[in-house]
């Protein structure tokens, strides 16, 4: 809309006590090149758009966007839990995937499509995600620290005191 009003309409401002051609003719020119940058702005604006729209999107990315580059997609389940730990772990990897919820199963389950191209990535990602996963099972099933105090508390407190003797000698 801006544009438009700039082509259409035309704003020349001249300080003098009299106009002289000179002076009409110095005005104009100014015009005139202001007008050849402003389409350079604008031309250099759109072909940045264009560019921007033809790069393709790396790491995480819709299901449309990532069928659109044409390389071929592949997907897989994982469950619910660690969801932030595999898209921590694919970026680390540079690997371009699409994340997508199950919605009618219950709990949720969630699909990643991943490019074709990439099963070596999703292979090193996929070990050290299930690694990740082991770990923290491994981390739940061990008592907590607070947990192990209180027993021996327990401990301490249930086995018998030995009675303190002192005997005076005279």
């Amino acid at each position: 809309m801006q544009e438009e009003v700039e082509n259409k309409s035309v704003n020349l401002a001249i300080r003098s006590g009299s106009v002289t051609a000179r002076g009409l003719y110095l005005a104009l020119k100014a015009y005139l090149n202001h007008q050849k940058s402003a389409s350079a702005r604008r031309s250099a604006r759109r072909n940045m758009k264009q560019m921007k729209e033809n790069m393709p999107i790396h790491g995480k990315q819709s299901v449309k966007q990532l069928v659109r580059q044409g390389q071929g997609v592949s997907s897989m389940d994982i469950g619910d839990s660690g969801l932030r730990d595999f898209k921590r772990i694919a970026n680390k990897y540079g690997a371009d995937f699409a994340i997508v919820k199950d919605k009618e199963s219950i709990p949720p389950k969630y699909m990643v499509f991943f490019k074709a191209k990439d099963a070596d990535a999703i292979t090193a990602i996929l070990k050290e995600y299930s690694q990740k996963q082991l770990k923290k099972k491994d981390r739940a099933e061990k008592p907590s620290i607070r947990e192990k105090l209180r027993q021996f508390k327990e401990k301490v407190a249930s086995t018998p005191k030995k009675e303190k003797r002192r005997e005076i000698e005279r």
